[in-house]
Formats: C-alpha cells, structure tokens, sequence
C-alpha cells in the first residue's frame, strides 16, 4: 500500500522505489516529505505497469476522518475520462467523492492503448503517406519502407505514455483536490457499498464507469498468437508484420488499417456490412463515405464488404483467415498479422450485485440523467454503448455529478459531431445531403470538389497539410461539403476531409444546433485563417450576396 495524502508516513519504501529506477523526467525530484512531482509520479506508473504482480498495493488519496467526516456523495468506479470529469464536477459542487481504479493511474485507456496511440499512428500514417507520394521530389529522399516499423512506433508510444497519467494522478490530488484509490480493484457490494483490498467504502451514490474491450467474433484460431486488437497490439506485438488482415469494420478498422497500410504492411479489410455505413456512425455522407474509401483504396488497402469471417488460420501463429463472400464462396488469405476491429462491449459481471436493467447488445440502460434502474447508481461512457468517445464520457460523468448534487440536468448523447482518421482527417455534423433533402424542400450545397469536376486536375480544396498534393496530385488535396436550407439560409450539415478542419467542427455544431441555427450569412461573416475550414468561409462569402441560394 503507498498512501500519497500523508508521504512522512511510510513514505520512505517509496522514494526508495523511485530512486532506485532513475532520474524523474525532467529531472524534478521532490524534498523528503513533499508531494510526488509529475516525473515521479510517471517513474512509479511505468515501474507497476512494467512489473504488474508486484507486491506494491493499492495507491491511496483518501481523506483522513480529521480531514474530512462527511458522508461519500458517490464513489465513481473507474478513474477514465467519465470518472475523472465526474468526480471533479462533483468536487467542485460541494460534494464528497472517491474514484476507484485497478489501474495505477487515473485516465483510463485512452491515454495507455486507445485513442492517443492512435492519434500517434494517425500522424505517423500522414507522414508516411507524403513521403512516399512525395520521394524523389524536392528534398524528399527515396522512400525506404524498411524504416517504417510498427514496432518501433509502438515502443516510441510507450516511452512516452506514463507522462499524460502522471499529469492526471498529479493534478487530481493537487489540484482538483479529488480523493482516489489506484492500482486495487473495486468489488461493488451493494449499491452504495464497494470494497477494495478488504475495506468498505460507502457512498449515497455510485457512477459506474469502467469501459468496454474489443468484442472477438467466436471463430476458430481467433485467440491463437498474431491475433490482436487495438490493447493487445501495445502490449503484446513482438515482431515486425508484414501483412495485415483486419476482421470488422469499426472506426478502428479504417484508422488502425491505414496505419499498417501506410507503414508498409499490406492490409485487407474483411467487413460484413459497408465501410462508414455502420449503426453506430451517423450522418455519414454519401459523397465524403466514397471519398475516404476511394482514398484508402488508392494508398493499397484492400476491403472486401460482404465478408463473414470463418476461422483464424495458424501455424504457430496467426498464418491466414478464411472468410466467406457475399456470393458464398470460401476464401483463404494469407496473412502474418491479424487485427480484429469489430466493436466493443463492456464486462458487467462487476456488477451483477446491482441487477441493472442490461439492453439486448449487452449495455447498461440509463435515463438522459445517467440513472440506472437502481436509482442510486448511474453510469457512464462506454457502457452505455455509441458513441465510444471522449467527450461522450466526459459530459457523461459531469451529468451524473450534477444530479448527484440536487441539479436537474439531462444530457442527450444522440446528436453530436463526429470524426475519424483514415490518413485523413475526416469530420462531419449535422445532416448529411440525403438527409437535408428528406427533410427540406429547397437543399443547396457548397462543394469542392464539385460534382462533375475532374478531381485529377481540380486543386482544391488545398490548404495546411494539403498544399504539396494539391501541386502534385490535386485528387489527393481532401474534399468537403457545406449543406444548406435555401429558405431559411440555415446550414444543416458540414463535411469535411482534409487537414487542420477538425477542432472547427465542435464550434460549427453547436452554432448549428442553437435554436436560432447558423446561417450562410453567418459563415460568411467570419474572418477566416489559412485553414481548410476556411474554404466553408470563401464559399459562403461568395454566394451569401444572392438572395435565392443555388449550388456553388
């Protein structure tokens, strides 16, 4: 057990511990006594991530009965995005909260294996992409593929990754004031009773937040070595693959296999249903949907829709997969390296105490007030299903916090902007062009390029991270689509893939979504920057002077 609220005592076995792995990051180390420093905090993550069975124990900020008496107002089970936001809100608001996480750091998965590795591979597939497009041309050498190692990427990830939680454990406790319990797991009693590490806590409330893992598909060979998912790939590749074979067709499918395909690992996707046509991705465009795959298909990935995948093939590891077409017939395709991309669901028997009201998918049910059907649990994030993301998580725990603490707030997650990464940038809000033209009698759109243009030889849209294709290969400058009610002038919908457009996008669907809505006359009223979003500005300054809108 470490206890971090009170370091003079028993604090001494772990300075020991931190001295004895190295210098802290930054080289920052603490006075006797003094709280951990973010470097010292990052030295202890890796040193129990490294060494997992370990007698280290749980990690302990929790407030003493002189420092605080008063009643939990909820314990927040796990400590990821939904957990932290939660239990901060909560703080804020008066109230009294503990978080409890198995993992020695507060942050969840996003940090560790999910989304900023894939923000990492992302940059690294963009990079990738323009040197290769790009060799022998101006200063860029000839591309040599032997350099671009998964391998390698993974393990500049995990040498950095320790320093975002340590961020996280350091500003929770000095900062935000937040009582937590890492690196010990939760057994949740009853719904206001969780034990760590054979002591009770009790709370009026509790937030369940723990997440969701990669739903496998029950086929033969599919937990055999080679297999691996978006966790399992930085915690377990241990060779250089050179060939790919993705099962599913998740976002994660699209952003992980234009990695590998980027990298030089030839990638195939086996999806049953349509790339981008998915349940859980909305208002995807027609357009921008053909768009993406054109350009995946164009950088040498190949996606087989229609496939139901029958059996991971082995010879000591993962040697192939056999999969089924739409016309029925039975295909085997070698492979060294098999991705499983399929969707997530989340492990609720931690919580078979609780008998919540579970959905058909395997979800917990939660009012738009994150309650359960035990009324004083509420759940966050992930297990509540799509969308599986950030902010999703966030609002969710801020939401169950504000209702904890007596404020009648609902929060409908139905609705929101969404993005993904190909080696692209892809981003989109509101309706898409189909959907405006089911709703509205008069839909104009602003395009680039336009329908019927030659995209070979149409250079724009170009802009940040664009202007060397446009100049080379103008196709490959990116694509976007503003949709319009003609009547009212009210923008219903953005589209966009390219670069540098992706933070405009949460400030263009809340101004669309506002009950007075965003207008062309709006837009068009913005100063623009030297950014892809930029071109919405152009476009819409060019066409807000005509008073009967029409197609630009």
């Amino acid at each position: 057990m470490i206890d971090v609220r009170n370091p003079e005592d028993g604090f001494a076995a772990l300075r020991a511990r931190i001295d004895a792995i190295g210098t802290p990051v930054g080289g920052d180390r603490g006075a006797p006594g003094a709280p951990l420093t973010v470097g010292e905090w990052a030295l202890l993550i890796e040193d129990i991530v490294e060494n997992p069975d370990d007698s280290t124990g749980g990690i302990y900020n929790v407030a003493t009965a002189a420092e605080d008496d008063r009643e939990y107002d909820a314990i927040f089970v796990g400590g990821g995005a939904s957990g932290r936001f939660g239990a901060a809100y909560l703080r804020a608001r008066g109230g009294r909260q503990l978080i409890i996480d198995a993992w020695p750091f507060l942050g969840g998965s996003c940090p560790h294996q999910a989304c900023v590795p894939h923000h990492l591979f992302s940059e690294c597939a963009r990079e990738l992409d323009l040197a290769r497009h790009m060799q022998g041309r101006l200063w860029f050498p000839a591309f040599d593929e032997s350099k671009a190692s998964i391998l390698e990427i993974i393990d500049l990830f995990k040498q950095g990754r320790s320093l975002p939680h340590a961020v996280m454990n350091w500003q929770s406790k000095e900062q935000l004031d937040l009582e937590y319990i890492l690196n010990a797991r939760a057994r949740v009693i009853d719904e206001h009773t969780v034990e760590v590490e054979g002591r009770q806590y009790r709370a009026n409330n509790l937030v369940l937040g723990t997440g969701a893992s990669t739903l496998y598909p029950d086929i033969p060979g599919i937990g055999q070595p080679g297999v691996f998912d978006y966790a399992s790939l930085i915690e377990d590749l241990d060779y250089e693959p050179t060939s790919c074979v993705i099962i599913g067709g998740s976002k994660v499918a699209l952003e992980y296999g234009s990695f590998f395909q980027a990298t030089g690992c030839t990638t195939t996707i086996l999806t049953r249903s349509p790339l981008m046509r998915t349940a859980s991705m909305h208002h995807i465009d027609e357009d921008m949907r053909a768009y993406v795959i054109d350009m995946m298909v164009d950088r040498g990935i190949t996606i087989i829709e229609g496939a139901e995948p029958l059996e991971v093939l082995v010879d000591g590891r993962a040697a192939g997969v056999r999969y089924r077409t739409a016309a029925g017939e039975t295909v085997d395709l070698a492979t060294d390296f098999v991705f499983v991309g399929t969707g997530e669901r989340p492990d609720l028997k931690l919580y078979d105490a609780l008998g919540l009201d579970i959905d058909e998918r395997g979800f917990i049910r939660a009012d738009s007030t994150m309650r359960t059907s035990t009324p004083s649990v509420y759940a966050t994030g992930d297990i509540l299903g799509s969308p599986m993301e950030m902010f999703k998580a966030r609002k969710c725990g801020m939401t169950a916090a504000r209702n904890i603490m007596g404020e009648r707030y609902e929060y409908d997650y139905s609705e929101y902007p969404d993005f993904l990464h190909t080696t692209y940038e892809v981003t989109w809000c509101g309706l898409t062009e189909a959907e405006a033209r089911h709703r509205y009698p008069n839909v104009i759109k602003l395009q680039m390029p336009p329908d019927g243009s030659d995209p070979e030889s149409f250079p724009l849209p170009a802009a940040e991270g664009s202007m060397l294709y446009a100049f080379t290969r103008p196709i490959l400058s990116g694509w976007f689509k503003l949709v319009i009610d003609a009547d009212s002038r009210r923008i219903l919908g953005a589209h966009h893939v390219g670069f540098g457009a992706k933070d405009a996008f949460q400030y263009i669907d809340y101004l669309i979504r506002r009950p007075e809505g965003w207008t062309i006359d709006d837009m068009a009223e913005l100063s623009e920057l030297f950014l892809n979003p930029e071109h919405f500005i152009q476009l819409s300054r060019l066409r807000a002077g005509k008073q009967q809108l029409v197609n630009l």
